[in-house]
């Protein structure tokens, strides 16, 4: 059953109020969906985009944040992956600005290929592997040590379609190597944060329509469900953020597929 809003989680109910996260892909798709709902449920929200400052100022005029609860989504960290190191050092650079440490890290990038393995080049498994895989690992053990030190913390990462597992993939294989790996980190800053509240799981969202798509994928994707329907993000988002919205956060290591 889909929550009513009154039976949604209010800000002042909410985990994550007052806490600050870092929302990495948070500027489009589901992660912005996910930023969102952060600051909807009393978070303050440093969003993460190659064109971050323009879609967050974007956001407000529409009316795509909250007014209500005490969190924010007006820090934003305008920057194109290159590398993990290079995507750190300038990460690190913003949060010293801001004098603030995540006690939250969403990790809601990672760029998609739907290639057959024989047209899948050297490049693409390289920026495939560095981008999914290789940066949100760098993150975790950037950060983790801190929340370990203060006692709390709590990481959601963004698997692909039919991630959850270990299974053969004809048109997206390199994407979905990059993106299972993702479940052996989840459940390894589970094992380590365990007794520190530190918490992290993974999410593997069925087809989820966004502004990434065209016409023609949208209908080619919905056909893939079982109700021949896209999921909204936002409902992904919320669902996903549902998981680490508890203390103790029970759901830790947890590997969870939504796609119906």
């Amino acid at each position: 059953m889909v929550p009513t809003k009154s039976e949604r989680t209010a800000p002042e109910n909410s985990t994550l109020a007052r806490r600050f996260a870092v929302v990495v892909g948070g500027s489009g798709g589901i992660g912005r969906a996910v930023s969102a709902e952060l600051a909807r449920r009393g978070a303050t929200v440093l969003m993460h985009g190659r064109h971050a400052s323009t879609k967050v100022a974007a956001m407000h005029v529409v009316g795509g944040i909250p007014r209500s609860g005490s969190g924010s989504l007006n820090f934003t960290f305008d920057h194109e992956f290159d590398t993990p190191s290079a995507f750190l050092s300038a990460l690190d650079e913003k949060l010293h600005e801001l004098g603030a440490e995540p006690d939250l890290l969403i990790c809601a990038f990672g760029p998609f290929l739907e290639r057959s393995l024989a047209d899948t080049s050297t490049a693409d498994w390289e920026r495939l592997a560095m981008a999914n895989l290789a940066l949100p690992g760098s993150l975790a053990s950037h950060f983790l040590p801190g929340m370990l030190r203060r006692g709390f913390g709590r990481f959601l990462f963004f698997g692909g379609t039919r991630t959850d597992s270990i299974r053969g993939f004809k048109q997206t294989a390199a994407y979905a190597a990059s993106k299972i790996g993702l479940g052996v980190l989840v459940k390894s800053i589970a094992l380590e944060g365990a007794a520190h509240n530190v918490a992290a799981a993974l999410v593997c969202p069925g087809p989820t329509e966004t502004e990434y798509q065209d016409a023609a994928t949208k209908v080619r994707h919905a056909g893939l469900t079982p109700r021949g329907i896209l999921a909204s993000a936002e409902l992904v988002a919320r669902t996903a953020i549902d998981l680490i919205d508890a203390d103790p956060c029970l759901s830790s290591g947890a590997i969870v597929t939504l796609d119906g």
